[in-house]
């Protein structure tokens, strides 16, 4: 999903995303004026400069990739891949809080969340495998004993 917007961003004009987003949340605002996520994806969009639509597309398109590469390791039980990805996604929180700290954005935020989501589930998948794997071990080491 990430890739995806890294590469809207970068290949759809600010007046075109800005165009849709009003369309999409123009029925929501019709019904509640009111509601919080529609005024502040419009607020966002509307003050998003050239130069933050460029870092916001590079930006999701290069931790949306990242992200594609450590979930193909995790699938394919790579145990490497899951402390990897774990400490690549730290990396991201630290650099997205430097960025709050600066200059406070909701979209970074939710990231920010949805990352450390992703770490306690990397994690405890983490931890699943390495019993799996160190049980089938045992069961090995117990069935060559036994041949022997």
């Amino acid at each position: 999903m990430e890739t995806v917007a890294g590469f809207i961003f970068l290949f759809v004009s600010r007046g075109t995303l800005i165009s849709v987003l009003f369309s999409l949340t123009h029925p929501e605002l019709m019904e509640d004026p009111d509601d919080w996520v529609a005024n502040t994806l419009r607020h966002q969009f509307s003050q998003m400069s050239v130069g933050g639509k460029l870092f916001g597309g590079v930006y999701l398109l290069v931790h949306g990739l990242l992200k594609l590469f450590l979930v193909a390791g995790l699938l394919r039980g790579r145990l490497w891949s899951f402390p990897t990805g774990m400490i690549v996604l730290v990396a991201f929180i630290g650099y997205q809080a430097y960025r709050m700290l600066h200059h406070f954005s909701v979209g970074l935020a939710f990231l920010t969340v949805l990352d450390g989501l992703i770490i306690a589930l990397i994690y405890n998948e983490y931890c699943h495998s390495k019993r799996n794997r160190l049980t089938i071990s045992d069961e090995q080491s117990k069935e060559q004993t036994r041949k022997l």
